[in-house]
């Protein structure tokens, strides 16, 4: 059983139909989305409508929330362009769309392979807003874990890949499809890299293997898409992509 963990897409079309080709070519046998697919990037509906055909189970980011709940993102930020951003990307989105975002889970397990299981989620188990991280105490990754167990647990959020062993499970951060970070920032102004990124995680006759996979993007194809929109981020996608 392999699956593909595809997070945090942001409106970047481009960024996941070169993952999909990428996802393709693996020979998965199942795609599932951790979340965050449509505010901050150039071309939300694009993203929701090529989520919406291939069908994969998709699970609830923050970011999703803030569209279906507009009072939500206070909780979470008071940066004026996040917001501004948000607020573009839901007149951008038809009813449909948002419906589909209302029909996201906030957690999923799947079998994988005999008794491995595959624990899903955006943020953390308890919160789609917390961050799960290679240097989080386990202390305080047992309370951010609220007493799940599964051979692999997996959520975003972050926008950095991870692959960490604890307490005998493996936790999986696939980073993100549509910008990903070139360091942890805690809410400070990030550097986006041109790329994108997953990761897939298969079980075969118990053994488990993940891999982490960054794909490159063309810059020069990144800068026209955002130039092809009014997003209030727009420079500032237009300034990572230079």
């Amino acid at each position: 059983m392999r699956v593909a963990l595809i997070s945090d897409i942001h409106g970047n079309a481009l960024a996941l139909d070169a993952v999909l080709a990428d996802i393709e070519r693996a020979d998965v046998d199942r795609v599932v989305c951790l979340g965050d697919v449509a505010t901050l990037g150039p071309h939300p509906g694009a993203v929701i409508e090529t989520l919406r055909r291939i069908g994969c189970p998709c699970i609830l980011g923050n970011h999703d929330a803030f569209l279906i709940e507009p009072e939500l993102i206070r909780r979470y930020t008071e940066d004026a362009a996040v917001v501004e951003a948000v607020e573009w990307c839901r007149k951008q989105l038809s009813r449909e769309d948002l419906d589909f975002l209302r029909g996201f889970e906030s957690d999923l397990e799947l079998p994988l392979d005999g008794e491995a299981t595959l624990y899903l989620f955006h943020g953390s188990p308890r919160s789609h807003m917390q961050d799960l991280l290679a240097t989080t105490p386990p202390d305080d990754l047992d309370r951010l874990l609220a007493g799940r167990q599964a051979t692999v647990m997996a959520g975003g959020h972050t926008h950095i890949q991870m692959l960490r062993q604890h307490r005998g499970m493996l936790l999986v951060n696939p980073g993100s499809v549509g910008a990903p970070f070139m360091e942890y920032v805690a809410g400070r102004k990030p550097t986006l890299m041109p790329s994108a990124e997953y990761a897939t995680v298969e079980a075969r006759d118990g053994d488990v293997r993940v891999d982490l996979r960054r794909l490159a993007l063309d810059r020069a194809q990144l800068r026209e898409a955002a130039r092809s929109c009014d997003n209030p981020f727009r420079e500032m996608l237009l300034k990572h992509y230079a």
